[in-house]
């Protein structure tokens, strides 16, 4: 190791981009101010006094502690704990670096990835509301989730309880992708609860964040990750928010940087629905099915290329012809066991047994009134 504290992976540029990350007075907007007069992160390092009183509006305190920045000691110590946990470290620069996030006006320098970022996510939509999400709001939010992954549309939120978790959880029910931005390091696991998520969504997308690994949940944190959920997007879909719920500050930013604003309508009696009836009233388009959000999203992708592939639904294997045929009857709306008998052209005696099947399976649900769904795991 030398003087400065540097050692011989300082020619490694993820180096430098660290670095540049952990100076004080330096976050994401300034960053890129000073990519596009370097160009590199090691360039700026190795900027002369002179060379940094030049740049723009940069305060004299910033300058000094790029000249006496220390921290080298702390940048190996995060490269070998990503190193350990395999997880992906993303530049900026990087080509995997998503492109729809790179196109906003503050950018994150560096992701943290657990799992994989794929082409596929450049179609993507967002899906947030409430944590204190009711059962409706948690079944449509699965339900639109599903529906937009079976399409080949990568689903993204913020891995919050209720409508988060929801929409993460119907994406994978159907073998689709998800990403989950998190106000936090990749490698704690907040909120709890959602620990099975932190395991099943790698598998089938990625965990991502722009905090270091072992960085705590902060209330300042998840807005500043909300224009990482909008930014990654082609649109935000709103479930039961209520008038001071986080989600709007994801559709503030969403209209920042000109993404498209849904917002699902409720019980105009609930709490939780008056931040979605407000963004309706403003010019949100309404939806209630996820077919609504594909047909807005159409003209978004881009000429030519093809369109998002449906994706197989794993669990589909598992069942029998006739288990399938009853799967494929229930829509969007919960159905009376009369409505599926005739649709399903099968006698009582033969529907309750195979309705009781599917349901101690975990494939549907029954309402009050004898009506029936397929399951939210929301």
């Amino acid at each position: 190791m030398d003087a400065d504290g540097r050692t011989a992976r300082s020619d490694n540029e993820t180096y430098y981009w660290l670095a540049l990350n952990l100076v004080p007075g330096i976050g994401s907007v300034r960053f890129s101010q000073l990519l596009k007069i370097f160009h590199t992160p090691q360039a700026v390092f190795q900027a002369s006094a002179r060379d940094l009183a030049r740049v723009p509006r940069l305060p004299q305190k910033t300058v000094s502690a790029l000249l006496a920045f220390n921290g080298f000691r702390e940048v190996e110590a995060e490269l070998d704990r990503v190193h350990r946990r395999g997880t992906k470290l993303i530049t900026l620069h990087d080509p995997s670096y998503p492109s729809r996030l790179k196109e906003i006006h503050d950018p994150p320098p560096l992701l943290w990835v657990d799992g994989g970022l794929s082409p596929a996510d450049h179609t993507a939509v967002a899906i947030v509301g409430s944590r204190g999400a009711t059962e409706y709001g948690r079944e449509v939010s699965f339900r639109l989730a599903a529906g937009l992954a079976s399409a080949g549309v990568s689903v993204v939120s913020g891995m919050a309880l209720g409508i988060d978790a929801a929409a993460h959880r119907g994406a994978l029910s159907v073998g689709g992708r998800t990403l989950a931005v998190l106000g936090c390091g990749v490698d704690v696991v907040y909120p709890a609860p959602n620990r099975d998520l932190y395991r099943e969504i790698p598998r089938r997308g990625a965990v991502l964040s722009e905090f270091s690994l072992g960085t705590r949940p902060e209330p300042g944190y998840f807005p500043v990750r909300n224009r990482v959920i909008s930014g990654l997007s082609l649109g935000v879909v709103v479930v039961e928010a209520g008038e001071r719920s986080g989600a709007l500050i994801t559709a503030r930013e969403a209209l920042e940087q000109n993404r498209d604003v849904f917002a699902v309508p409720g019980r105009v009696s609930s709490e939780k629905n008056r931040g979605s009836h407000a963004l309706l009233k403003q010019g949100a388009r309404l939806v209630e099915t996820a077919q609504d959000i594909l047909e807005e999203i159409a003209p978004q992708l881009e000429p030519g290329a093809p369109g998002p592939e449906p994706a197989e639904d794993p669990r589909l294997s598992e069942l029998t012809e006739e288990q399938r045929r009853l799967w494929g009857a229930l829509g969007e709306d919960p159905q009376h066991v009369d409505q599926l008998g005739r649709r399903l052209n099968l006698t009582p005696a033969r529907l309750a047994p195979l309705l009781l099947e599917m349901e101690l399976s975990g494939f549907i649900r029954q309402l009050p009134g004898m009506r029936y769904t397929k399951a939210s795991q929301g």
